[in-house]
């Protein structure tokens, strides 16, 4: 007597189809997926126009600025206890967060999106295209953090009791000694490119993602040149900093805090992760 086979119902190999698939999308993505999606973004990035770049980055410059009104709200309105200061730094993530959800151009992101491609394709060609994007975004971002800060300062769009928190808060950010901004740029370097690192697979969670980290920027009391340059822009237009002390001592030094920061360790470190894997391809 032949031994009966039992055949399996007709749906199960869609079933086990569909299971495999869900698990594929909940499985997290592995460092070398993680590179190639930022690094296909940044080879997107350099092959932007100027004019792109120049509109989208003096936008991130001007909305960066939320992070200082947003955090100046806070101070304003908050009562004087001990408190405050880790919830008025949550204010600064606001600015964070319309830029970096909007897509627009902060230069510090651009420490590990676009230096990515050139650890793989090393050539002058791409190192041009860096150069010239980060000139670029950078100078778009200053603009729009000068046009930001002119709002404060010549107009009446916010409340006067909150222009000297404001002007607070410029002070202490820009009066650090160059050797502390310097340093106390190189976390957040670090840390706006970890946030990079990390969206591919936050999904969701996106919100949660830079909230939190951009936070911690602001609570570990570190350095970001491009939110800085609206505090640096504040008190130039405001009379409360010189050009030469604004330049020398609180600009070029958070610059180079922020690019060792994101691409000497943050990016070099990533590339580790996945070097081997990426060029035995």
């Amino acid at each position: 007597m032949a031994p009966l086979i039992q055949n399996k119902p007709p749906h199960s190999a869609v079933q086990e189809e569909a299971e495999e698939r869900s698990v594929s999308e909940a499985a997290a993505l592995s460092p070398k997926l993680i590179y190639e999606v930022i690094r296909r973004e940044g080879r997107d990035e350099l092959n932007r126009t100027n004019r792109s770049l120049i509109w989208s980055g003096i936008s991130a410059g001007m909305l960066i600025s939320l992070s200082v009104l947003g955090e100046a709200i806070f101070r304003t309105y908050l009562p004087d206890a001990n408190w405050r200061f880790l919830v008025e730094n949550l204010g600064y993530s606001l600015g964070f967060i319309a830029v970096i959800m909007g897509r627009m151009q902060l230069f510090t992101e651009n420490t590990i999106t676009t230096v990515l491609p050139l650890m793989q394709e090393r050539s002058w060609h791409i190192f041009g295209s860096l150069l010239r994007l980060w000139g670029v975004v950078l100078g778009a971002n200053v603009i729009g953090a000068f046009a930001a800060a002119a709002l404060f300062v010549y107009t009446p769009a916010i409340p006067a009791e909150i222009l000297p928190a404001i002007i607070s808060l410029s002070d202490h950010a820009t009066g650090m000694a160059p050797a502390e901004g310097f340093w106390r740029g190189i976390p957040a370097g670090v840390i706006v490119a970890l946030i990079v690192w990390m969206l591919p697979e936050a999904d969701e969670a996106a919100f949660f993602l830079i909230l939190t980290f951009t936070w911690l920027i602001a609570a570990g009391d570190f350095t970001h040149i491009v939110a800085g340059s609206v505090e640096m822009a504040t008190l130039i237009l405001h009379g409360g900093l010189g050009i030469n002390q604004a330049i020398f001592g609180f600009f070029l030094p958070v610059l180079v805090g922020n690019i060792i920061g994101g691409t000497l360790v943050f990016t070099l470190v990533a590339w580790g992760q996945v070097r081997d894997d990426v060029e035995d391809t």
